[in-house]
């Protein structure tokens, strides 16, 4: 039995969730999976994995094995990716999750203009709104928003992410615009719920100076802050929405400022990796490119 290929298997299973996903992945029937992973289960002499009609969780055995061939393959395929490509760094795939709505908004327009300096570099994006390990999920360098990522990775503060109350001129027009905080919470407006916890935050608020939280009558909650801008564009609430999402919708007044007062920048974006000891020249130059160039595609706070 080939322990390194079934080892790899195994991961894959785990991370997929299931075999019938793998077997997709890897390009192997479910069988063949199921057999590879039950051969490295009987060398090993314990199970990886529970499973059920409808279930595949890992053991505690199983998920030591993750834990600590995880980092291993990752190693292994970042030398095979380097031995594939030239020696000067200038070929290969960056592997990037960030946030759909970062995604969009920052990391299209940096890929553009990279590549169009390094053509040969290919980039592999993965966007969602969760928290992505990335030594599990094989991935370079990852984005978010909010607070500063965990100890366990290096991070990088790239800009302040200022928030604004916007409304579409619609709503306005139908509902008349709120002056003050007390005609504000009137009002009805969007909610936005943490993917990760479906937790609905409250807004953030300037309150004579003080960050202030404050929760609002919303009628329409969303996980991801795409769909809630185009609820607040469709008239149906008022909404807060992070400056570098709405610019564009302000400046061609498809969505108008309201209580600029209460306007705040306690949240930040951040770039974060795995600490590494060699680092693909690709990914350091990626990294030094983003340093410079993503400041200028996220407004500054006011």
């Amino acid at each position: 039995m080939d322990k390194a290929r079934a080892v790899e298997l195994f991961a894959t299973v785990a991370r997929a969730g299931g075999f019938s996903a793998a077997a997709m992945d890897v390009g192997m029937s479910v069988q063949a999976l199921s057999k590879a992973v039950k051969q490295l289960e009987a060398n090993l002499g314990v199970r990886l994995f529970h499973r059920t009609t409808r279930t595949l969780k890992l053991t505690d055995e199983g998920a030591r094995l993750l834990e600590v061939a995880g980092p291993a393959l990752k190693m292994l395929d970042e030398v095979l990716d380097e031995v594939r490509t030239s020696s000067d760094g200038r070929e290969g795939i960056v592997r990037i999750t960030a946030p759909v709505s970062l995604g969009a908004r920052m990391l299209v327009p940096l890929v553009r203009s990279y590549r169009l300096e390094h053509p040969k570099i290919l980039f592999d994006l993965v966007l969602d709104d969760l928290d992505t390990d990335l030594v599990q999920s094989k991935i370079d360098i990852g984005f978010r928003i909010g607070g500063q990522p965990s100890r366990n990775v290096v991070s990088r503060r790239l800009s302040a992410l200022p928030l604004a109350i916007v409304a579409a001129p619609e709503y306005l027009k139908r509902h008349g615009e709120p002056k003050t905080l007390a005609e504000l919470l009137t009002h009805p407006c969007t909610g936005f719920r943490l993917p990760s916890t479906g937790r609905l935050l409250p807004w953030e608020l300037n309150i004579d100076g003080e960050l202030t939280y404050q929760d609002v009558p919303s009628v329409c909650n969303f996980n991801s802050v795409l769909p809630e801008l185009d609820a607040v564009k469709a008239g149906i609430g008022i909404g807060q929405l992070s400056l570098y999402l709405i610019k564009e919708e302000l400046a061609s007044g498809e969505l108008v400022e309201i209580l600029p007062q209460f306007a705040t920048a306690a949240s930040s974006v951040y770039m974060y990796y795995p600490h590494r000891t060699q680092m693909p020249k690709r990914v350091r130059d990626f990294i030094n490119y983003v340093i410079k160039a993503a400041p200028a595609l996220l407004p500054a706070p006011r």
